[in-house]
């Protein structure tokens, strides 16, 4: 197999770069290697990978915790050897039944079990969506996984743009540093909400600058402090999952929502237990507990990078990373402290 350069298609031969782990474990378990560039099957196309985004979700499947997410990916190993969901990346084969789709095409997706951390990945098309020529890789694919999850916790938290003459929604994003929070609070302040929103106190500046109309230090304020008060929001998105799920409740308004985006819990169900419970107390409440299953749509995702390539949407990148440091930038997300998003760049 080989492929000579033409427009932004890239040199391929039968063997590729990938960072890959072979069991279970922390970044250590992670190295370079070369393995065979996979075929496109009917439906899916080729890509050269531009950009790789990093999410919380690589690392839960790079660990294999909690133990249940092992019956989806692989109960002694992962299937898929190499981590890296969000891809921003140029078309260089198609497999048969595609036609939405050329080589040469700059699209942005969400790969469906990873393989992201390659020269070369195969992906369904119908996942994929153009990469408009002005937004640079890396930005595009910090989007995928982080902001569709925000855009997905504001459409189930019913926060939209308010009527003409109607007062603003009230919301409070809980973790608003990170990949999801900075995005949840610039699309919540897009659509005319006033934001309020817990993060480290070193992130406060930032974070209203992202549109934020309060900040509070998440060591000092927590849901139950008078700083928040009872009642006060239409809707609260919990990203860092560890508050009591009675004290986020009594955050919003008769009819408002709490959004649970993530949640801790035990090494074996993870945050199952959690959501069994919140479902029990929505029961005839008027204050809902809603969990969030986000799933992959190319058409938000479109809307996302319309918003970036438009300097409405500003992703926040940490660190951008080159490929052969992949294994460090797995590392530094795992620690769990990333402000915005860990990009790592193939070019």
């Amino acid at each position: 197999m080989s492929e000579t350069r033409h427009g932004s298609a890239s040199l391929r031969t039968d063997s590729m770069p990938a960072w890959t782990q072979h069991r279970y474990g922390d970044a250590d378990t992670v190295a370079l290697e070369n393995i065979d560039v996979p075929a496109p099957r009917r439906g899916e196309v080729l890509l050269r990978l531009r950009a790789t985004g990093l999410n919380n979700g690589d690392i839960r499947v790079m660990r294999g915790e909690p133990l249940l997410v092992r019956l989806a990916f692989g109960l002694r190993r992962p299937r898929q050897a190499v981590r890296g969901m969000d891809a921003a990346a140029t078309v260089v084969g198609i497999g048969d039944g595609v036609t939405e789709l050329a080589v040469g095409d700059e699209v942005v997706g969400e790969l469906p079990a990873g393989g992201g951390l390659a020269m070369y990945a195969v992906c369904p098309a119908s996942r994929l969506v153009a990469r408009p020529a002005q937004l640079d890789a890396a930005v595009a694919a910090s989007l995928p996984v982080a902001g569709g999850t925000a855009w997905q916790a504001l459409a189930l938290g019913r926060v939209v743009a308010p009527p003409a003459g109607a007062p603003p929604q009230r919301v409070l994003v809980i973790g608003a540093s990170g990949g999801v929070g900075t995005f949840a609070v610039q699309l919540a302040a897009g659509r005319g909400a006033e934001v309020w929103a817990l993060c480290g106190d070193r992130n406060r500046a930032l974070v209203e600058g992202l549109g934020a109309a309060r900040t509070f230090d998440y060591r000092t304020v927590q849901p139950g402090s008078a700083e928040l008060g009872e009642g006060r929001f239409d809707a609260v998105l919990d990203i860092a999952g560890t508050a009591p799920l009675r004290a986020l409740r009594r955050l919003v308004r008769e009819g408002g929502h709490v959004v649970l985006v993530s949640g801790e819990g035990g090494r074996v169900f993870g945050p199952i237990g959690r959501l069994a419970a919140a479902a029990v107390l929505s029961i005839g409440s008027k204050r809902a507990l809603r969990p969030l299953a986000a799933v992959a749509k190319p058409d938000v995702l479109a809307e996302l990078l319309e918003l970036a390539a438009a300097g409405s949407l500003r992703p926040v990148i940490e660190t951008r990373f080159p490929f052969a440091e992949a294994g460090t930038a797995l590392a530094c997300v795992a620690d769990g402290h990333v402000v915005g998003k860990v990009v790592v760049a193939a070019d």
